[in-house]
C-alpha cells in the first residue's frame, strides 16, 4: 500500500506538469501557402509526362513518329493480339486505315456480338494523370470508347495538356455553348475490386486501353463535326 504522503507527492507533482503545460501554448502547425501549387511541376516535355502516368495507370502506349510507324504498329497489335474485327466510324481514321491496307468495320455490322477492339480519336490528353478526354461529339458516338473488349486511341502530340482543368478549357473554347452532351476522363482500363478486394479488369468498359500517340500530323485524327 502506498503511504498517503507518497501519493499526495505523486499528485501535486502531477498537477504542477499540469499547470506548467498549460502555460506554454501548444505549437501551431506552419500556416500553409494557399498559393502554392498543389502538385509538383510537370517536366517540360508533356508528352513524355503523358506518356509515364498513362503507363502507369494500365495503359498500353505506343509511339509514332509517322502515320506509316502508326500502321505499322497498329498492324502488328492487331495481330499479336488477334483481334478480328476493328471498329472505325470516323471518316478520318477511316481514311488512314484504308490508305494503310488496315481492315476495319466501318458501320454496325455485327457489332455487338463481335466488338473485338475500337479505334477511334479523343479530345485530349491530360499529361498529370494519364488521363483521356472523350467525348461523343464524333461518328465514334458513346459506344466506341466503352463496350468493345479494348479501346484503341489514335491522338496526337499537340494534344497533350498539363491538368484537366486546361483540358476541360479547350474543350470549351473548342465547342462553346454547343458542348457535347457527355464528356468522361478515362484513366487506364476498366477496373473493380469490390468483390472480395480482388481486381477484375473491363468491369463496366474496356478490358485494355491502348494508345498510340502520333507526332503531330494536322490532318489526322482530327474529330469530325459535332453531332
Amino acid at each position: 500500500m502506498i503511504p498517503e504522503s507518497s501519493a499526495a507527492a505523486a499528485r501535486t507533482a502531477v498537477l504542477a506538469r499540469i499547470r506548467q503545460g498549460l502555460a506554454q501554448p501548444a505549437p501551431q502547425p506552419p500556416r500553409p501557402d494557399f498559393g502554392a501549387p498543389v502538385h509538383p511541376p510537370l517536366p517540360a516535355d508533356l508528352a513524355v509526362a503523358f506518356a509515364e502516368s498513362f503507363v502507369r495507370v494500365g495503359g498500353v502506349f505506343f509511339y509514332c513518329a509517322s502515320e506509316a510507324h502508326f500502321i505499322a504498329q497498329l498492324s502488328a497489335y492487331l495481330k499479336e493480339q488477334q483481334i478480328g474485327r476493328l471498329f472505325a466510324w470516323e471518316a478520318a481514321l477511316q481514311r488512314v486505315l484504308y490508305t494503310g491496307h488496315v481492315t476495319f468495320v466501318a458501320d454496325e455490322t455485327e457489332f455487338l456480338p463481335h466488338a473485338d477492339a475500337s479505334l477511334t480519336t479523343c479530345e485530349a490528353l491530360v499529361a498529370r494523370t494519364g488521363s483521356l478526354l472523350v467525348a461523343p461529339a464524333t461518328a465514334s458516338g458513346r459506344r466506341l470508347s466503352v463496350y468493345p473488349d479494348q479501346h484503341l486511341v489514335l491522338a496526337r502530340t499537340g494534344q497533350v495538356v498539363a491538368e484537366i482543368g486546361d483540358a476541360l478549357r479547350g474543350l470549351q473554347a473548342r465547342y462553346g455553348a454547343s458542348l457535347p452532351s457527355m464528356t468522361s476522363l478515362t484513366t487506364g482500363p476498366s477496373r473493380t475490386a469490390d468483390i472480395e478486394k480482388t481486381l477484375v479488369l473491363g468491369a463496366h468498359g474496356p478490358r485494355r486501353l491502348v494508345l498510340f500517340l502520333l507526332d503531330d500530323a494536322p490532318d489526322v485524327g482530327a474529330p469530325d463535326a459535332a453531332a
